[in-house]
């Protein structure tokens, strides 16, 4: 059965580029999530629209379980930090998990807690049904893929996995 979830952590272009490598994600998008209703660019966003770079993820979940994908999330994220991932800093660059369904909420509420244990603190990471999305301009789609020099705040070492 076909999901998707939207994803904001950090630069969009690295969670993009880091979730296409797994089987049974059939395809994602970069975009802009839960902010005003109002589709913003690029130059809004980093203007503090209140949008967050967010990447939706279609995936089968017969392939590859909401549970998997989470878990592979916060395998690249920094959970307890504030509008910040890596280098990056502000609004856009908040962590989130939205939801389109509420079947969604029991896997995320799992790998929420299992994390929070682990981390022994409050994650800084938003749960939230999605409110709205707009596409990235088109180029910021697949970034990494044409720049492959680009700046992640995610390690090289988190590409090719599987």
């Amino acid at each position: 059965m076909v999901q998707t979830i939207y994803l904001a952590g950090g630069c969009f272009w690295g969670l993009q580029k880091y979730f296409d490598q797994f089987d049974g994600v059939l395809s994602t998008e970069v975009g802009y999530a839960n902010g005003p209703d109002k589709a913003p660019s690029y130059e809004d966003v980093c203007h503090d629209s209140g949008h967050a770079e967010t990447v939706k993820i279609e995936y089968d979940e017969d392939r590859i379980s909401p549970e998997e994908l989470l878990d592979k999330y916060f395998m690249v994220i920094d959970p307890l930090s504030v509008n910040k991932q890596g280098h990056d800093e502000g609004i856009q660059y908040r962590t989130g998990i939205y939801y389109t369904d509420e079947s969604q909420l029991d896997p995320i509420r799992k790998v929420y807690s299992r994390e929070e244990a682990k981390a022994g603190a409050k994650l800084a990471v938003a749960v939230e049904k999605l409110k709205n999305f707009y596409s990235a301009e088109e180029y910021h789609q697949k970034y990494l893929e044409k720049n492959p020099g680009g700046y992640c705040h995610i390690p090289a070492r988190f590409y090719g996995e599987k």
